[in-house]
Parts: C-alpha cells; structure tokens; sequence
C-alpha cells in the first residue's frame, strides 16, 4: 500500500529513497476497528449531505518500507454494521432496494497496485465489491505517520478519500423530486481514518 513509505524532499536513486525508520514499518497489520472509521457521504435531496459508517469490519495491510508499491491491503465491511444516526433509514439502505445485505451480507476491498506521490500523498488501486459487482476504484491518501501506543502496539495512521458511482454497482434505487433531481445521489464520497496495529 503507498502510504507505507515516503520519499525524500530531494531526488535520490531508488537504493537509497527510503529512510531506516520507514524500512522499520515494514511488515503485517491489522486494522483496529476502535480507532478507525468507514465512512461515506451522499447527496440527499438535493440539498444536504447525509453521512453514515460502517460499525463492524476487518481489514489487513502489508507495508513495505523499502518498495509501497509492494504493499498492499485488505477490507471486509458488513453490511448490516450500517450506521447514518436513522434506524428507519438504514432499514432501507439493508433492504432490496439497496445493498440486500441477507444475499450479499460484506463488502469487500482488494488492493491491485499502489504508488507514492510525494510528500505524505500516495494513491491506491483496488477491486471493490458490493451486491456481486466488482469494479476498480482509486483511493487517494495521506500518510499520518506511525507510533508507539503506551501498550505497546506498533501503529501507523492514514486518511483516504475517494468517489463512486453507486449505479455501478447496482445500487440504483432513487425517487424523483417535484422540483427537479432525484432524492439521493448517485455519487457518492468515501473516507477512511485508519489506525492499523503491527501483528507481533
């Protein structure tokens, strides 16, 4: 996964791009559900943002501190941890008219490629996968840095964001306004605020 090295501010050869601590990142970690956040924002009513989350998922990264682009991660979301502060709405976002979540009960994501941008920035490749479909999606990055908790737990931090088309998938249940638009938006924001534990 890219986030797991950062280059230098001035160009130097591939041998010699990564810095000891970075080299020390590398290795296997587990996402801390506690820590972290599956989040994702849609149009409503052509007016508002709605904003809900995953409760419940697991996930895994390998970091490769001399190489990112020889990282990579894993991500198992289920579907009926979601959470938009409404019950009778995520009622039906389980219900047939969206993620059918007694068929199709996870989300998956599998990462392809990643690659540094620079600085703290890195980009990530993936197959993701609801109601059966999957299709590739770019997750935009930003390295927080890593840190030794006071129990112990080697972690590393990152922030990501990306951009679906819902209808992609599948999920292509709507209403029309009287005013013009559609209730929700076929687009649709996901962040991630990660915090990932390195396996002993």
């Amino acid at each position: 996964m890219g986030i797991f090295g950062r280059k230098d501010s001035v160009e130097t050869t591939a041998a010699t791009a990564v810095t000891p601590d970075l080299a020390a990142l590398t290795g296997d970690y587990s996402l801390d559900p506690a820590h972290s956040t599956i989040g994702f924002v849609a149009r409503h009513a052509m007016v508002t943002n709605v904003k809900g989350k995953f409760n419940d998922f697991t996930g895994s990264l390998h970091l490769d501190g001399t190489d990112p682009s020889r990282s990579t991660a894993s991500l198992d979301v289920k579907m009926e941890s979601i959470d938009t502060g409404s019950a009778d709405r995520d009622g039906h976002l389980k219900s047939s008219d969206f993620f059918k979540i007694d068929e199709f009960p996870t989300m998956t994501f599998r990462s392809t490629s990643a690659e540094a941008l620079g600085g703290d920035d890195y980009r990530i490749t993936g197959d993701l996968s609801i109601l059966g479909v999957t299709k590739s999606i770019t997750i935009d990055l930003e390295f927080n840095g890593s840190a030794k908790d006071p129990f112990g737990n080697e972690r590393v931090g990152f922030e990501g964001k990306a951009e679906i088309l819902r209808s992609e998938w599948g999920l292509t249940w709507n209403a029309a306004l009287e005013t013009g638009g559609v209730l929700v938006s076929d687009k649709i924001k996901l962040n991630f605020d990660i915090s990932a534990i390195k396996n002993a």
